[in-house]
């Protein structure tokens, strides 16, 4: 029985690892058809609606109200986790390889404890130091294969783009604790999305003409595809993983996640692979590997 849940939740996190990894590339398919970052963004986020509607207004038995207090907190993470910090990756990719950009979004787990260590007064322990190290030579070594390939002025200001991403998604997490403790993980991430949602679109009335929304049908094809498999199924599915094996063995199945999205890159988009990109992919995992481990 112990053997089978396992073995369940091993599939589960790695289906999750494989969804995730796979945005960044439906990203870089639909931006050839002339759709920009905040269109495509809201494309996902409403394709993504229905499922985290159900889910997150839902209130099942024995679960906690939301007072005012609660809806302000979760309404702030919502706008940092998966508004601001979408928009800012999504603006990335029009500059950066997917492999590049999944490289730096991955260093996300050494933000969120440099973020602990300076508001919130968490000691800083010599494996995260080397965690840290490991993952930003990880990242220069990335960087000189994007540099070599193009305009290093793109390659600095997608690679700024999503290392803001990375540092909003940071913040998000850092700050999502008590409100996970209080509703649990899986309702949290949808009220969150809900409120993403909601200030994505206001973002897109404001900046676009409602007649953008109409573009050409790949890029609903990609954007429906970005929402299912690349947002509500690694969603649920990693919820699901971490209540059969804990949120650290689970964590440990994403750090495919870049290995993932470089060879995807290289097969979809023909983007080039050399042994500094690779080199770096492996400091960057082996980095965030050092610092998940207990």
């Amino acid at each position: 029985m112990f053997a089978g849940r396992t073995s369940w939740g091993m599939l589960l996190a790695l289906v999750a690892a494989l969804g995730f990894s796979l945005k960044a590339i439906f990203i870089k398919l639909a931006y050839p058809y002339g759709v920009d970052a905040i269109t495509l963004l809201t494309l996902r986020m409403l394709f993504a609606l229905p499922a985290f509607l159900w889910v997150g207004l839902a209130r099942r038995p024995g679960q906690a109200a939301l007072d005012a207090g609660d809806w302000l907190r979760v309404g702030a993470l919502g706008c940092l986790g998966y508004y601001g910090s979408s928009l800012l990756d999504f603006m990335g990719l029009q500059y950066i390889s997917a492999g590049l950009e999944r490289l730096i979004l991955f260093t996300y787990p050494t933000l969120t404890i440099l973020i602990g260590v300076v508001f919130q007064g968490k000691p800083f322990s010599r494996r995260e130091l080397v965690a840290l190290v490991l993952c930003y030579a990880g990242i220069g070594f990335a960087f000189v294969h994007d540099l070599g390939l193009g305009d290093a002025r793109d390659v600095l200001v997608g690679g700024g783009l999503v290392f803001a991403s990375s540092v909003s998604y940071a913040l998000y997490l850092a700050g999502s604790a008590p409100m996970i403790g209080k509703l649990g993980a899986l309702r949290f991430s949808a009220l969150a999305m809900l409120v993403s949602t909601a200030a994505t679109l206001l973002h897109f009335g404001l900046v676009q003409p409602l007649t953008v929304i109409v573009q050409p049908l790949p890029v609903y094809g990609w954007s429906l595809a970005m929402a299912l498999f690349s947002t509500v199924i690694p969603v649920f599915a990693l919820a699901a993983a971490i209540r059969q094996l804990g949120a650290g063995r689970s964590s440990l199945y994403g750090m495919i996640g870049p290995m993932l999205t470089i060879g995807f890159g290289w097969w979809l988009l023909d983007e080039a692979l050399s042994l500094p990109q690779l080199a770096g992919a492996a400091l960057v995992v082996a980095g965030v590997l050092v610092v998940s481990r207990k």
